[in-house]
């Protein structure tokens, strides 16, 4: 289909302390023991979607997903990671003078090149792989001196992952790898997505619709923790939320109006010309924007060229899209533009070809496609472009690991009612108990858990729609509820764990009550406390 994808993956989340660490980014907290990165990447991979770039805020995150991508998918994808050569301002602090030799590694058969950098001495010159230099810096053409040097070139269709300063937003993001965007039409999919909705539905209905944007929106999310004694279905303490409000034209396919965030709490203010042209609206409080958005390349590296202050792609960049659609400012590269004459009208002949040339794209032109021509056809042409959505079906699970509550939610669900995107087999008994598990006299671990592997439970312990990580070490008559305990904790006798995130290598003595708190990496509770709603974390230096 000849997309390329970025997968915005984070970095450290400040909403997700202090379950968030330098040692685990968000993309990699675990969702049912596995990174929730892992259910993006699937998800594009089944899609025969593979032509990704990966990016990460700040170096060392970077280089932690890197590694765990390179480790995980090493039979299957082929990971290189971008050299990190952001400033804070997201300018190259180096860039290649010279190409002085090219060799293939005889280890991986890749074609290597060796690089003299601009104000570094000659001692500093250093072999990188050709895709990398290729496509972080374009404009010095290593193709061509390749070429003359006698080399070859590979494949270039690899995943990369890009490193990019902290605190961008996710429009910054695409900004600072944006020389890296080549194909026609972009991906873009948040890293902390949990879905089964195919994005090659997202794509697909982008291309058919020539749209500049395409929005993923999928039904809102249930949040909150079931009852312990639920068997599964949706329980009265679990609320739906309001994330945003959606604005549709009677066909459900575009997308005239989105608020988000604090514009929630104000007025709706439509604008007259989109609701003249759509001649109704649909507005949705039902759905969610799920982060995964096409876009055509031209039109989102321009938009970012030329909006430098636009923070964030929900915010920013897809809100002005849509306000802007029938007084388009964007270049479209395969629609005609007309050219005005003396009198500021256009052409007669140029506006019937082009009214005739909408007419013929579609056996039911749409709204935008109406409007350009004018009612009668001898007005002047007006610039407009698609802001389309897809739809994702009920029936389909899409949340994302966005905040504490999220986090617990996907755990919950994705050992439960949406257990078909764990990628495990469940027991007769609804729930996973990893083989070298080892259980004490009269625990029971119910439906809907997880126990990973080498972790061990002593005698009357109860575990409840939870799930706990590998290598842990739990003591006798402990009680686990609506609880996700990673890996390698240890949790002392007589502890009480109830809507609670306990993350690694924490320790919890004796007698120990947590009631919805969230425990850091590494912290030690001590014998006989009492917490309720609180983040316990050891203090960062």
């Amino acid at each position: 289909m000849d997309f390329q994808v970025v997968v915005l993956a984070g970095g450290t989340s400040k909403n997700l302390v202090p379950i968030v660490s330098k040692e685990v980014p968000k993309a990699l907290l675990p969702v049912a023991n596995r990174p929730v990165l892992s259910y993006v990447l699937e998800l594009l991979e089944l899609n025969n979607l593979k032509d990704l770039i990966v990016v990460v805020e700040g170096e060392d995150a970077a280089l932690r997903v890197g590694g765990w991508i390179s480790g995980a998918y090493v039979d299957r994808l082929h990971v290189e990671e971008l050299p990190y050569l952001l400033s804070a301002d997201s300018k190259l602090r180096v860039e290649p003078t010279q190409l002085l030799d090219t060799c293939f590694s005889p280890n991986t058969g890749q074609l290597e090149v060796l690089i003299k950098w601009k104000d570094l001495p000659d001692f500093e010159a250093s072999w990188e792989l050709f895709d990398v230099i290729q496509q972080q810096f374009p404009d010095f053409h290593v193709e061509d001196k390749v070429t003359l040097l006698g080399g070859g070139v590979i494949d270039k269709t690899k995943p990369l992952v890009a490193a990019v300063p902290e605190d961008v937003g996710t429009a910054g993001a695409i900004r600072a790898i944006s020389h890296h965007l080549t194909a026609n039409d972009i991906l873009v999919v948040s890293g902390d997505i949990v879905s089964d909705v195919p994005p090659g539905a997202v794509a697909a209905a982008h291309r058919r619709h020539d749209a500049v944007v395409t929005a993923m929106l999928c039904s809102t999310p249930v949040s909150g923790p079931l009852e312990s004694g639920s068997s599964g279905g949706k329980d009265k303490t679990r609320k739906t939320g309001r994330y945003n409000l959606i604005g549709l034209d009677p066909t459900k396919q575009f997308l005239l109006y989105i608020a988000t965030g604090a514009e929630l709490e104000k007025d709706i203010r439509i604008q007259k010309s989109i609701l003249r042209a759509a001649g109704q609206m649909e507005i949705r409080a039902d759905l969610m924007d799920a982060h995964l958005y096409a876009f055509k390349r031209s039109v989102l590296q321009e938009v970012l060229y030329q909006k430098e202050t636009f923070h964030s792609l929900r915010r920013d960049v897809l809100p002005y899209l849509v306000r802007s659609q029938l007084r388009s400012e964007v270049l479209l590269n395969d629609v005609p533009q007309p050219e005005e004459n003396g009198n500021g009208k256009v052409g007669s002949q140029t506006n019937q070809l082009i009214q005739s040339q909408i007419l013929a794209n579609a056996s039911k032109p749409s709204f935008h496609q109406l409007y350009a021509v004018g009612p009668n056809g001898s007005d002047p042409v007006r610039r407009t472009h698609k802001c389309c959505v897809y739809i994702a079906s009920s029936n389909n699970y899409c949340a994302r690991l966005n905040s504490i509550q999220a986090f617990s939610d996907i755990n919950r669900d994705v050992i439960g009612e949406a257990r078909n995107l764990s990628g495990y087999s469940f027991s007769a008994q609804n729930n996973i108990i990893h083989p070298s598990a080892e259980l004490g006299s009269k625990t029971t671990v119910g439906p809907y858990c997880m126990l990973g592997e080498g972790s061990q439970m002593g005698d009357k312990c109860s575990v409840k729609r939870s799930v706990i990580g590998r290598h842990c070490r739990i003591g006798s008559n402990v009680k686990v509820v609506n609880s996700v305990v990673m890996n390698h904790v240890t949790i002392g006798d007589g502890c009480s764990i109830n809507g609670s995130v306990v993350c690694s290598n924490v320790q919890l003595q004796e007698r120990v009550v947590l009631k919805d708190c969230q425990v850091g990496a590494g912290f030690v509770v001590t014998a006989g406390s009492e917490c309720k709603g609180e983040a316990l974390a050891k203090k960062e230096k």
